[in-house]
């Protein structure tokens, strides 16, 4: 988020492309001549990743916002079809994103199992090498814009200012006007003026022009109204990704919950036995095939039923997502009752290792297709909603507002789980928890229970925030314009608005 702006979307994504291949390669050392045996390196090679990642947390969450927003920038917004190929562009990125995981779950997972941990890593960092060197070829033809400092700073900015003047009034005899600088063009490199709006009112006192400001005022004590009305459009963003933090925390669930239950069931298809650990590998199958299809099928059916000429808005993707999403957490929940009712019936309640041959692993399969669906509409809808609504020189912090609600889902669904095993176990009774190692003993269908419910509840916030929001006009400047003249500063006067 710092750096997306401030160093340029590229660059940043260069960086991390490399750190990331770095830790593969520190992963995969082999022993040479005078260094300890293989076990040793390899040790070290994984204790050298996991002190990179303090300093470089979260990888893969620096990459994605940049890749996503970078890859948007590459379309013309004067062109008069670049609402549809921004919404091609947002599907066909979590498509790739989707086949990356399907090929993780699939081959990896076969290279490991047959040749060992050193060989997939290997492959991975095989792969990532030729993905960096298609990156790096093709960089001289992509379309820059080029770096407007920190967007941090300039939230930092608005509200120390708002903050110093918090006791001016807005009919104060002191005062010149909410200022402003003159022509078409911002002060900020890489963004057009944005109208002044009465949200938030709270920080247009930040852009409140005093004639105690002087002639050349310190931007920490008086800032522009584009300046402030950014800072307004980030604030009014958060409560739209802010509920997508529930389905993170459902998907990350599933990891854990739904490879349990497949532990305890028969996963032979024929004569081929699936490794459960694949079992994953299913929601992407289905992504893959909703995207896939997305243009040729939903798309049509749905302009038919909504007029919508996209089919569906950006907001009603996102809504449409969470309601199969609640879909999917209740089907879990009652074939979880009905796994744990057959397996107590037949014997099986202290034997949770031991697959029932009689019940099928693939029941999980509507499950995991369901939120497979779920995460097509919900997280493509969201990044194309934020991209758009992001302001202009704040498109990668628009993108990391989807990376932080996946990251706040994942730290969600860790405190709920210990939340749940401290409150419904007691070791001293014997009592286990829903969470139970024993899932035969344990409730999961109670916490599938309660996630539906929770899921309702952030479904209702949601509807709320969705019915209250604006979507912001379409730009009537050129940011193009404005990029090639980046070089030329105006001169900053007050305009009364």
């Amino acid at each position: 988020m710092i750096g997306g702006r401030h160093l340029g979307e590229v660059t940043l994504e260069e960086l991390h492309r490399l750190i990331f291949m770095e830790n593969l390669l520190l992963i995969f050392q082999k022993p040479v001549v005078g260094l300890p045996p293989s076990s040793y390196s390899g040790l070290t090679g994984i204790t050298l990743c996991a002190t990179m990642s303090i300093f470089v947390p979260d990888q893969d969450k620096c990459i994605r916002p940049c890749v996503s927003s970078f890859g948007a920038d590459q379309f013309d917004e004067r062109s008069k079809d670049y609402k549809s190929h921004l919404d091609r562009f947002f599907n066909f990125f979590y498509l790739s994103v989707t086949i990356g995981a399907i090929v993780a779950f699939t081959a990896v997972v076969y290279i490991q199992m047959k040749h060992g941990w050193g060989s997939a890593f290997g492959s991975l960092a095989i792969a990532m090498g030729i993905s960096n060197m298609a990156f790096f070829i093709g960089t001289p033809m992509y379309r820059h814009r080029l770096p407007g400092g920190s967007p941090l700073t300039r939230v930092a900015q608005v509200l120390v200012a708002a903050f110093r003047k918090r006791n001016a009034s807005f009919c104060s005899s002191e005062l010149i006007g909410l200022y402003e600088v003159p022509g078409k063009q911002s002060a900020i490199q890489g963004s057009g003026k944005i109208a002044h709006t009465d949200n938030f009112r709270w920080l247009d006192k930040a852009a409140l022009q005093l004639k105690e400001d002087g002639a050349d005022p310190s931007p920490w004590r008086l800032c522009t109204v584009t300046q402030v009305e950014e800072v307004k459009i980030l604030l009014k963003l958060i409560p739209i990704p802010a509920c997508t933090i529930m389905l993170s925390l459902l998907l990350t669930e599933y990891l854990t919950l739904s490879v349990q239950q497949a532990y305890t069931l028969n996963t032979h298809m024929g004569h081929l036995k699936l490794p459960v650990t694949c079992m994953p590998v299913f929601p992407g199958l289905s992504i893959f095939l909703i995207l896939s299809l997305y243009y040729l099928i939903l798309v049509p059916l749905s302009r038919r039923i909504t007029g919508h000429p996209h089919g569906a808005s950006q907001l009603q993707r996102i809504g449409i997502g969470m309601a199969v999403s609640i879909l999917s957490v209740a089907w879990a929940g009652i074939f979880e009752r009905y796994r744990r009712n057959y397996a107590i019936k037949h014997g099986y309640e202290f034997n949770f290792l031991t697959p029932i041959p009689n019940l099928s692993a693939y029941w999980l399969l509507i499950q995991y297709c369901l939120i497979g669906i779920a995460e097509v509409f919900c997280i493509v809808g969201l990044l194309e909603f934020l991209y758009e609504e992001a302001p202009d020189a704040m498109k990668s912090i628009g993108s990391a507002y989807a990376a932080l609600a996946g990251g706040l889902g994942c730290f969600a669904a860790t405190l709920l789980n210990n939340i749940i095993k401290s409150v419904t176990g007691n070791e001293a009774k014997g009592q286990p928890s829903w969470l139970s190692q024993n899932i035969n003993t344990g409730r999961f269908d109670y916490f599938y229970l309660l996630l539906t419910i929770m899921s309702l509840i952030n479904m209702c916030a949601f509807l709320y925030a969705a019915h209250r929001y604006r979507y912001r006009a379409a730009p009537k400047f050129d940011i193009v314009k404005q990029n090639l003249a980046n070089n030329k500063k105006n001169t900053a006067s007050a305009v009364v608005i």
